[in-house]
Protein backbone atom coordinates (compact mmCIF):
# COMPACT_ATOMS: atom_id res chain seq x y z
CA UNK A 1 0.00 0.00 0.00
CA UNK A 2 1.33 3.57 -0.98
CA UNK A 3 0.34 6.62 -1.56
CA UNK A 4 2.27 8.69 -3.35
CA UNK A 5 5.30 6.59 -3.02
CA UNK A 6 4.70 6.72 0.70
CA UNK A 7 4.14 3.59 2.45
CA UNK A 8 3.27 2.49 6.14
CA UNK A 9 5.64 1.52 8.98
CA UNK A 10 5.58 -0.85 11.53
CA UNK A 11 8.05 -0.88 14.39
CA UNK A 12 7.83 -4.21 15.70
CA UNK A 13 9.14 -5.36 19.69
CA UNK A 14 9.36 -9.09 20.08
CA UNK A 15 7.89 -11.02 22.63
CA UNK A 16 10.67 -12.52 25.16
CA UNK A 17 9.96 -16.23 24.68
CA UNK A 18 7.41 -17.37 22.15
CA UNK A 19 5.24 -15.22 20.93
CA UNK A 20 1.69 -15.94 22.53
CA UNK A 21 -0.13 -12.70 21.55
CA UNK A 22 -0.05 -9.34 19.85
CA UNK A 23 -1.11 -5.74 20.30
CA UNK A 24 -1.05 -3.11 17.77
CA UNK A 25 -0.65 1.10 18.58
CA UNK A 26 -2.20 3.36 16.54
CA UNK A 27 -1.89 7.02 16.96
CA UNK A 28 -3.95 9.78 16.50
CA UNK A 29 -3.93 12.60 13.76
CA UNK A 30 -6.05 14.80 12.00
CA UNK A 31 -9.21 15.37 9.86
CA UNK A 32 -7.45 16.17 6.76
CA UNK A 33 -3.62 16.27 5.67
CA UNK A 34 -1.38 14.12 2.96
CA UNK A 35 1.48 15.13 4.63
CA UNK A 36 3.86 11.84 6.47
CA UNK A 37 3.27 11.97 10.45
CA UNK A 38 6.18 13.41 11.68
CA UNK A 39 8.39 11.30 14.12
CA UNK A 40 8.32 14.06 16.86
CA UNK A 41 4.30 13.97 16.78
CA UNK A 42 2.99 13.96 20.18
CA UNK A 43 0.10 11.77 18.87
CA UNK A 44 2.81 9.57 18.04
CA UNK A 45 5.13 10.03 21.22
CA UNK A 46 1.71 9.62 23.09
CA UNK A 47 1.35 5.93 21.62
CA UNK A 48 4.81 5.03 21.75
CA UNK A 49 4.59 5.84 25.78
CA UNK A 50 1.88 3.80 25.81
CA UNK A 51 3.19 0.74 24.01
CA UNK A 52 6.42 1.19 26.10
CA UNK A 53 3.80 0.80 29.21
CA UNK A 54 2.71 -2.58 28.46
CA UNK A 55 5.45 -3.72 26.46
CA UNK A 56 7.37 -3.47 30.31
CA UNK A 57 4.57 -5.59 31.40
CA UNK A 58 3.70 -8.05 29.31
CA UNK A 59 6.69 -8.86 26.86
CA UNK A 60 7.88 -11.01 29.52
CA UNK A 61 3.98 -13.46 29.53
CA UNK A 62 4.91 -13.31 25.13
CA UNK A 63 3.16 -10.43 24.03
CA UNK A 64 4.66 -8.57 21.08
CA UNK A 65 3.71 -4.95 19.87
CA UNK A 66 3.50 -3.10 17.12
CA UNK A 67 3.61 0.65 16.75
CA UNK A 68 1.86 1.67 13.10
CA UNK A 69 2.73 4.44 11.30
CA UNK A 70 0.77 5.67 8.89
CA UNK A 71 1.33 6.87 5.22
CA UNK A 72 -0.04 10.33 5.72
CA UNK A 73 -1.30 12.50 8.65
CA UNK A 74 -4.75 12.32 7.78
CA UNK A 75 -8.03 10.57 7.87
CA UNK A 76 -8.73 12.56 4.29
CA UNK A 77 -12.83 11.87 4.07
CA UNK A 78 -13.71 8.76 2.41
CA UNK A 79 -10.48 7.63 1.68
CA UNK A 80 -10.23 6.70 5.49
CA UNK A 81 -6.28 6.34 4.93
CA UNK A 82 -5.90 5.54 8.70
CA UNK A 83 -8.49 2.60 8.64
CA UNK A 84 -6.76 1.88 5.43
CA UNK A 85 -3.12 1.09 7.28
CA UNK A 86 -4.79 -0.37 10.05
CA UNK A 87 -6.37 -3.56 7.79
CA UNK A 88 -2.85 -3.45 6.01
CA UNK A 89 -1.06 -3.64 9.47
CA UNK A 90 -3.31 -6.42 10.12
CA UNK A 91 -2.67 -8.54 6.90
CA UNK A 92 0.96 -7.96 7.43
CA UNK A 93 1.13 -8.94 11.13
CA UNK A 94 -0.92 -12.15 9.99
CA UNK A 95 1.98 -13.17 7.53
CA UNK A 96 4.56 -12.66 10.23
CA UNK A 97 2.76 -14.29 12.94
CA UNK A 98 0.12 -16.56 11.45
CA UNK A 99 -3.71 -16.63 11.96
CA UNK A 100 -4.13 -18.24 15.16
CA UNK A 101 -1.93 -15.17 17.30
CA UNK A 102 -4.62 -13.07 19.01
CA UNK A 103 -4.74 -9.76 18.32
CA UNK A 104 -5.56 -6.44 20.32
CA UNK A 105 -5.86 -3.28 18.53
CA UNK A 106 -5.10 0.18 20.44
CA UNK A 107 -5.70 3.18 18.80
CA UNK A 108 -6.03 7.11 20.14
CA UNK A 109 -8.27 9.76 18.65
CA UNK A 110 -7.85 9.10 15.37
CA UNK A 111 -6.37 6.01 15.78
CA UNK A 112 -9.15 4.86 17.89
CA UNK A 113 -11.97 5.77 14.99
CA UNK A 114 -9.60 3.68 12.73
CA UNK A 115 -9.27 0.35 15.14
CA UNK A 116 -12.87 0.49 15.70
CA UNK A 117 -13.43 0.59 12.12
CA UNK A 118 -10.90 -2.66 12.03
CA UNK A 119 -12.36 -4.28 14.63
CA UNK A 120 -14.35 -6.91 12.42
CA UNK A 121 -10.93 -8.65 11.44
CA UNK A 122 -10.98 -12.23 12.09
CA UNK A 123 -7.85 -11.40 14.40
CA UNK A 124 -8.83 -9.20 16.59
CA UNK A 125 -9.97 -10.40 19.51
CA UNK A 126 -10.76 -7.41 21.36
CA UNK A 127 -10.46 -3.28 20.79
CA UNK A 128 -9.02 -0.55 23.37
CA UNK A 129 -9.93 2.75 22.02
CA UNK A 130 -8.56 5.83 23.77
CA UNK A 131 -10.22 9.56 22.97
CA UNK A 132 -11.89 7.70 20.15
CA UNK A 133 -12.94 10.24 17.40
CA UNK A 134 -16.40 8.78 16.11
CA UNK A 135 -18.28 11.41 14.64
CA UNK A 136 -22.07 11.11 13.91
CA UNK A 137 -23.07 8.24 11.77
CA UNK A 138 -19.52 6.23 11.96
CA UNK A 139 -19.94 2.50 11.35
CA UNK A 140 -21.24 0.20 14.32
CA UNK A 141 -22.77 -3.22 13.03
CA UNK A 142 -20.18 -4.62 12.09
CA UNK A 143 -18.84 -4.81 15.73
CA UNK A 144 -21.67 -6.83 16.71
CA UNK A 145 -19.88 -10.12 18.83
CA UNK A 146 -17.12 -7.87 19.18
CA UNK A 147 -15.17 -6.52 22.84
CA UNK A 148 -14.87 -2.93 22.58
CA UNK A 149 -13.13 -1.12 25.92
CA UNK A 150 -13.50 2.88 25.29
CA UNK A 151 -11.67 5.38 27.79
CA UNK A 152 -12.40 9.32 27.46
CA UNK A 153 -11.94 12.16 29.22
CA UNK A 154 -14.76 13.90 30.61
CA UNK A 155 -12.95 17.32 29.71
CA UNK A 156 -11.85 16.56 26.12
CA UNK A 157 -12.43 19.80 24.19
CA UNK A 158 -10.75 18.57 21.07
CA UNK A 159 -13.06 14.96 20.54
CA UNK A 160 -15.66 16.02 22.41
CA UNK A 161 -16.86 12.00 24.99
CA UNK A 162 -20.37 13.06 23.89
CA UNK A 163 -19.30 11.08 20.43
CA UNK A 164 -17.88 8.42 22.04
CA UNK A 165 -21.15 8.16 24.17
CA UNK A 166 -23.32 8.33 21.05
CA UNK A 167 -21.17 5.72 19.55
CA UNK A 168 -20.68 3.24 22.50
CA UNK A 169 -24.62 3.73 22.68
CA UNK A 170 -25.19 2.19 18.95
CA UNK A 171 -22.15 -0.03 19.05
CA UNK A 172 -24.24 -1.90 21.84
CA UNK A 173 -27.55 -1.98 20.59
CA UNK A 174 -25.78 -3.50 17.35
CA UNK A 175 -24.72 -6.14 19.91
CA UNK A 176 -21.32 -5.23 20.71
CA UNK A 177 -19.45 -6.17 24.24
CA UNK A 178 -18.78 -2.77 25.11
CA UNK A 179 -17.95 -1.08 27.76
CA UNK A 180 -17.32 2.47 28.25
CA UNK A 181 -14.94 4.56 30.89
CA UNK A 182 -14.73 8.07 31.67
CA UNK A 183 -12.17 10.10 33.41
CA UNK A 184 -10.84 13.61 34.86
CA UNK A 185 -8.59 15.77 32.02
CA UNK A 186 -8.58 16.13 28.50
CA UNK A 187 -7.84 14.57 25.03
CA UNK A 188 -3.79 14.40 25.76
CA UNK A 189 -3.88 11.66 27.84
CA UNK A 190 -1.34 13.75 30.46
CA UNK A 191 -4.01 13.91 34.02
CA UNK A 192 -3.60 10.67 35.44
CA UNK A 193 -1.14 9.00 32.88
CA UNK A 194 -0.93 6.20 34.79
CA UNK A 195 -4.65 4.94 34.97
CA UNK A 196 -4.40 5.68 30.84
CA UNK A 197 -1.83 3.17 30.81
CA UNK A 198 -3.04 0.43 33.24
CA UNK A 199 -6.26 0.59 31.44
CA UNK A 200 -4.70 -0.73 28.27
CA UNK A 201 -2.45 -3.04 30.11
CA UNK A 202 -5.06 -4.80 31.27
CA UNK A 203 -7.19 -4.96 28.00
CA UNK A 204 -4.60 -5.92 26.18
CA UNK A 205 -3.82 -8.36 28.66
CA UNK A 206 -7.22 -9.72 29.02
CA UNK A 207 -8.30 -9.22 25.32
CA UNK A 208 -5.64 -12.13 24.37
CA UNK A 209 -6.04 -14.50 27.17
CA UNK A 210 -2.54 -13.76 28.85
CA UNK A 211 -4.49 -12.84 32.20
CA UNK A 212 -8.12 -12.42 33.56
CA UNK A 213 -10.26 -9.39 32.91
CA UNK A 214 -10.04 -7.10 35.72
CA UNK A 215 -12.86 -6.91 37.99
CA UNK A 216 -14.67 -3.17 36.84
CA UNK A 217 -13.97 -4.10 33.20
CA UNK A 218 -15.36 -7.32 33.56
CA UNK A 219 -18.34 -5.95 35.14
CA UNK A 220 -18.74 -3.08 32.80
CA UNK A 221 -18.60 -5.61 29.64
CA UNK A 222 -20.84 -8.04 31.03
CA UNK A 223 -23.44 -5.33 31.79
CA UNK A 224 -22.47 -3.18 28.64
CA UNK A 225 -21.68 -0.20 30.83
CA UNK A 226 -21.74 3.15 28.92
CA UNK A 227 -20.59 5.77 31.39
CA UNK A 228 -18.09 4.34 34.42
CA UNK A 229 -16.06 6.88 36.09
CA UNK A 230 -12.71 6.08 37.10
Amino acid sequence: MTTGGIRPGLDHEPARGPTRALAVFCHGGTVASVQPPKERALSLLRMRAIEQFVRASAADRGLGTYVLRYRVAGWNGVAADAHADVRWALGEVRERHGDDVPVVLVGHSMGGRAVLRAGDDASVRAVCALAPWTPPGEPVDHLRGQTVAVLHGRGDRWVPAALSADFALRAEQAGAHIARFTIAGGHSMVRRAPVWHAFVRDVVLAGTGLAPWRADLRAALAGRELAVPL
